[in-house]
């Protein structure tokens, strides 16, 4: 099987994770750090944070801002269930405002439409708004942060699909257009520490507060203390915190990885153009790539094509049956029975619902060979009566 996704592991990736192994930490050693510095680099930012998935920092982003009872989320509906449902875990609530047909990300002009409707009908604006860098395509950024600061609201970048990309120049993470951006590592994402994700911030008093929220609340540094401290045995719990710690070896892997962030970012560039040449001719769409930014292009998802002899469903099962291991990126999260049960009815996102009815996840990694590539083409076009013999 061809899968739509997989991990590069190297023989220096393999001495890095040993490396810890035989030295005196395997959590919250030094490794922590080092990885840490990484991930600020790639993004551009001068603070990260590490913890044990992408999950748990969109979970103590929100917190660290917080979110809570009485407030609301908007995010999109294109994402994994995580970015919507870390609100619930905060004790807020969450709505979801649809995707541009072009881009599949959290429409602006959807939002801006939104927003002043609320305010004009006294409802209740977000807290926070969560865009999603689907696939690795960057949000409208800018656009976004000028309706923050017009209607009030915080911003989380959830950029699970995107680190290595940018948006006018400013790498994905940075912080130029929100409050805290978050990252996963996921074997299927560009780079890996098996599992893990981070938090990138500009603010010193967030760092602090997504340090503590990681680890218990608790801190051993002086400053944040109530008293003094007595002893160099002595810890305090300021904070409800969770343990969403990384361990030395995830972050040892990953560190080890993203010497290769750029290469892999541009694998994964190359065989994208390989897809739109086969598919843009044939008239079978896909995600929009902005010229002013640079996706990480972690997904390639086309939409198949209505007037194809087979519908989707039957495209999907035949591609897995021929040995290509498509997948479907994302079902509307509202239309999950658990948001249906709040209320959530279809028709609420139509945009987003338009393009699930034709979504289709095609394999996409750098170790994708050319003659794998040809053979999804191949098969993809022959399904959708395209081939040419």
């Amino acid at each position: 099987m061809i899968p739509y996704g997989r991990q590069d592991i190297t023989a220096d990736d393999v001495a890095a994770v040993e490396a810890v192994l035989r030295s005196d930490f395997l959590t919250q050693g030094p490794a922590i750090p080092q990885f840490e510095a990484a991930v600020a680099r790639a993004a551009g930012s001068p603070h990260a944070v590490a913890v044990s998935s992408a999950t748990a920092a969109l979970h103590i982003a929100y917190d660290a801002l917080d979110v809570g009872p009485g407030d609301v989320v908007w995010t999109s509906p294109n994402t994994f269930v995580a970015t919507a449902n870390a609100a619930l875990y905060c004790g807020a609530g969450v709505d979801f405002v649809d995707i541009d047909a072009r881009t599949l990300n959290l429409d602006p002009r959807a939002l801006a439409d939104r927003l002043a409707r609320t305010r004009r009908d006294g409802g209740k604006l977000p807290k926070l708004v969560a865009p999603v860098h689907f696939g690795g395509e960057p949000c409208r950024l800018d656009e976004i942060a000028d309706l923050g600061r017009e209607f009030g609201f915080r911003i989380v970048e959830d950029a699970s699909h995107a680190i290595g990309g940018s948006f006018k120049n400013h790498p994905i993470g940075d912080g130029a257009f929100s409050d805290l951006t978050v990252f996963s590592f996921h074997p299927v994402k560009i780079v890996t520490t098996g599992e893990g994700g981070a938090i990138t911030a500009r603010d010193p008093s967030l760092l602090d507060r997504l340090n503590l929220l990681r680890s218990h609340g608790i801190t051993r540094e002086a400053r944040l203390m109530r008293g003094e401290s007595e002893g160099g045995w002595y810890y305090q719990q300021v904070d409800l915190g969770f343990n969403y710690r990384m361990t030395d070896i995830q972050a040892a892997l990953g560190t080890s990885q993203f010497a290769r962030l750029n290469a892999y970012v541009e694998a994964r560039e190359a065989r994208a153009r390989v897809y739109d040449a086969a598919f843009g001719p044939a008239g079978i769409g896909a995600q929009a790539r902005a010229s002013d930014s640079r996706s990480a292009l972690h997904l390639y998802v086309i939409r198949w094509p209505d007037d194809a002899p087979i519908g989707r469903r039957e495209a999907f099962d035949r591609l897995r049956a021929a040995g290509i291991g498509v997948n479907l990126h994302y079902m509307p999260v509202y239309l999950q029975p658990y948001y249906s049960d709040m209320g959530f009815k279809p028709g609420y996102c139509p945009q987003a619902e338009d393009y699930y009815r034709q979504a289709i996840t095609l394999p996409l990694h750098p170790g994708l060979t050319a003659a794998e590539q040809d053979f999804v083409i191949d098969t993809v076009l022959k399904l959708a009566g395209r081939a040419s013999s």
